[in-house]
């Protein structure tokens, strides 16, 4: 008799800063995910949070497999590279801890994965969503040029690098590569995951962004560094 195959993990990394709001609720999201032949591993890490957010993760530890608290607010850069150090999955997926993104997107994220073998999945809330919340025009043109930047150096054919959605097999990213720590970090990721992988897909997702009203942090001089940071990956 055959054994049967153990689950692959996933690491599904979830940064947090002052979102008392939000952060029980894509918890629970994150937990109702069901998915065939996969095992998943939940890190929160709490990056200096001055609201409630420690206190509530701390009540219901049931919802995260391990809560990671930084001594200080270090930004989302931080609180990733933290998250990736204690990673133990096979794959890795980062969460933000708002609801512009859903957890009901990882099974097809990971269809590349159990269909193909993909090391690197990345998803497009350009390329054909079911729904898609209408936003930012600037926020968008930033969003396209960069994406072309990026896969003129790469030679390859991304529509949407900068989604939150970039799933990808641990072994290709060591936290210990990582130099930076701003909104910039993303990219280095995808470079780095990018020239590492050999079986690179991509997947359409839903997308329900804030508002600047609503917490949106991304602002347009944020896309200068990474123009730098995809240039300096690809080139030094």
């Amino acid at each position: 008799m055959t054994a049967a195959a153990a689950p692959m993990k996933l690491s599904v990394i979830i940064p947090a800063y002052n979102e008392e709001a939000t952060i029980i609720e894509i918890l629970r999201m994150v937990n109702a995910q069901s998915i065939d032949g996969i095992e998943l591993e939940v890190l929160v890490v709490d990056d200096g949070s001055e609201d409630r957010t420690v206190a509530l993760l701390e009540a219901d530890p049931s919802l995260y497999t391990k809560l990671i608290k930084m001594p200080r607010n270090g930004g989302k850069g931080a609180a990733i590279k933290a998250g990736l150090e204690q990673a133990s999955g096979d794959y890795v997926i980062f969460q933000d801890a708002d609801l512009e993104y859903s957890p009901e997107e990882y099974a097809k994220l990971l269809k590349p994965v159990q269909a193909f073998g993909a090391d690197l999945v990345m998803s497009s809330r350009f390329a054909a969503p079911e729904v898609t919340r209408v936003a930012y025009f600037w926020n968008k043109v930033g969003n396209r040029l960069i994406t072309l930047f990026f896969n003129i150096l790469n030679n390859t054919t991304f529509t949407d690098i900068y989604s939150c959605y970039m799933l990808f097999r641990r072994d290709l990213v060591a936290p210990g590569e990582l130099k930076r720590m701003g909104w910039d970090q993303h990219a280095e990721i995808l470079s780095i995951a990018r020239e590492n992988a050999r079986n690179i897909y991509e997947v359409p997702i839903s997308y329900h962004g804030r508002t600047f009203e609503e917490g949106k942090k991304i602002r347009p001089h944020h896309v200068i560094g990474v123009f730098r940071t995809i240039f300096v990956c690809r080139f030094f």
